[in-house]
């Protein structure tokens, strides 16, 4: 191994090392079941959002934006980004605060539990169906988390994408489980500063090791439908578009 491949070896364990030791430090302050599922109900909203935009765009942010982008072109990626601002957006703005008020009302942990208590299903039906609906939809979504942490092992280091992709979510689900709601948001808020940080500078380290962003703008620019307003598969739509 490299001194490079060394020291990123070393910084991704003690990364690792680091995200464990959160959920045992916050296992011990889980001392009830709100405590373990919702955090106590006592998290800032700075955490609140900075973790759960973490959860929602992390491989995703990193990985899948910028191969859309460099697959399809960047008014797709513009396309994505509005949406999920706007739905984001939404979301606080009429579910939010909404949702944790009844949701204290009613003494419920869980949104299949919530739907069942606020609106007094006794046969638990409607439990039954969003939890199936959360089943089917989040395990693709938390399958792509853990491939892409055996992407990541298996392009820096060459290591085996399913070995990785198992010890990572041993990783996750480790301190998931020890430290409940409150270590999984303390972690993604940990993660999200760091992500922050990753964009801005591989952003600026790369437009200035690619001479500018002049530079970078005239290669966007000869790219063929890079900047179309559409995928441009043939050749009279990069016409229209006035792509050559």
């Amino acid at each position: 191994m490299s001194s490079a491949e060394i020291c990123i070896s070393i910084t991704i364990f003690v990364y690792l090392v680091g995200m464990i030791l959160v959920g045992a430090h916050y296992a011990k302050q889980s001392r009830t079941t709100s405590d373990f599922y919702l955090g106590g109900r006592q998290l800032s909203p700075l955490v609140t959002a900075m973790s759960a935009e973490a959860s929602d765009m992390s491989s995703y942010l990193l990985m899948g934006l910028p191969g859309l982008a460099y697959l399809s072109g960047v008014a797709d990626v513009g396309w994505t980004v509005i949406g999920l601002a706007i739905g984001t957006y939404l979301n606080w703005l009429f579910t939010a605060r909404r949702l944790r008020r009844y949701s204290q009302i009613t003494n419920s942990y869980t949104l299949p539990q919530f739907f069942s208590s606020r609106y007094h299903d006794k046969n638990n039906i409607l439990c039954l169906l969003s939890a199936i609906i959360i089943i089917v939809f989040f395990i693709p979504y938390t399958a792509s988390g853990f491939a892409a942490c055996g992407k990541l092992f298996s392009s820096l280091f060459g290591a085996d994408y399913m070995t990785a992709m198992i010890l990572s979510a041993v990783v996750v689900v480790a301190y998931t489980a020890a430290g409940g709601f409150l270590a999984a948001s303390i972690t993604d808020f940990i993660q999200s500063i760091i992500m922050t940080f990753a964009i801005l500078f591989v952003v600026i380290y790369a437009t200035a090791s690619a001479g500018g962003i002049d530079a970078v703008a005239d290669n966007v620019r000869s790219l063929p439908g890079y900047l179309c307003c559409k995928r441009c598969r043939h050749r009279r739509i990069l016409r229209c578009c006035g792509c050559s």
